[in-house]
């Protein structure tokens, strides 16, 4: 084996055992080792976007604006064990994405009832006396559109093969396919859709402590050893550049225009490279 796939093999070790978790192999085979079909054909556009190494960036992004809704993050800080568990939220969130992408559809249906029933427990009131309740179908779709809003910016701006044309419609209705099966109501299925459903949402967001605190939990204090917080830092800078203007302050993030079009860009493309490197397919032949 080469020093270069001794170092690729390492990496993509490192990148499963976080993401995935301990029993890597045995749930790809749980997804993937099957003849059931799925929810989507294998061409379809939201494969190829979650299958991407955009997905970490977007990922991020989505964390971030997601905490602009007050209730939403009153949510997620009174009941999330984000903190205490970091690693153990992220294996979560991306089984759910490659049950409900990937999977035969009895896995991509016990994801989302798996998430309707913790979803139960999560209820209670903001700092300020407002209820929320985390199967509140106007709350499910903000989650929702920011979600997907990010995965498809991070995919415009990283991706191997950036979505053209119809594709771009047809990976928000694709998207939509799960969205309702979590309880959201009349979720976009086009991208002239999704806009007009982020701009629907503008008045409702705004940068509360919570938010703030999550911000820089995520960007300024994560969970990890030394030797991965420079890796980890790249995708943060990527994250961030990736984030409307307007979001900024609310969030205290910096705006930096012309290092983001410039340097943003570069460390985003060098980052997502080096992942969707390290994380080829099992059967690549890595030996000399």
């Amino acid at each position: 084996m080469t020093d270069a796939n001794g170092v690729r093999v390492w990496l993509g070790e490192q990148v499963r055992s976080r993401v995935v978790g301990p029993e890597a192999d045995l749930r790809h085979a749980e997804l993937f080792d099957t003849g059931e079909p799925g929810w989507f054909d294998d061409d379809a556009p939201i494969r190829r976007v979650h299958a991407d190494a955009a997905m970490f960036v977007g990922g991020l992004r989505a964390l971030l604006f997601q905490s602009l809704h007050p209730r939403a993050m009153a949510g997620v800080a009174q009941h999330s064990d984000y903190r205490s568990d970091p690693w153990g939220r992220l294996q979560r969130t991306a089984d759910f994405l490659a049950a409900t992408t990937f999977g035969p559809s009895s896995q991509a249906q016990r994801a989302v009832d798996i998430v309707h029933r913790v979803h139960e427990r999560v209820v209670g009131t903001t700092r300020d006396g407002q209820a929320y309740a985390a199967n509140d179908p106007h709350l499910l779709r903000w989650v929702h559109i920011a979600e997907l809003d990010s995965f498809l910016v991070a995919h415009d701006r990283f991706g191997e093969q950036p979505l053209v044309g119809s594709e771009r419609d047809e990976y928000i209705a694709n998207s939509a396919v799960v969205a309702r099966a979590l309880g959201v109501i009349e979720p976009p299925t086009t991208e002239r859709a999704l806009r007009r459903q982020l701009g629907d949402f503008r008045p409702e967001l705004r940068g509360s402590r919570e938010a703030r605190d999550a911000a820089r939990y995520l960007l300024v204090r994560p969970p990890l050893p030394f030797a991965g917080r420079a890796p980890y830092g790249l995708i943060a800078a990527a994250s961030v550049s990736l984030m409307p203007v307007w979001t900024r302050w609310p969030l205290r993030l910096p705006w930096m225009p012309v290092s983001e079009a410039t340097l943003g860009r570069a460390v985003g493309d060098a980052v997502t490279k080096t992942l969707r490197w390290a994380i080829v397919p099992a059967e690549v032949n890595i030996a000399d």
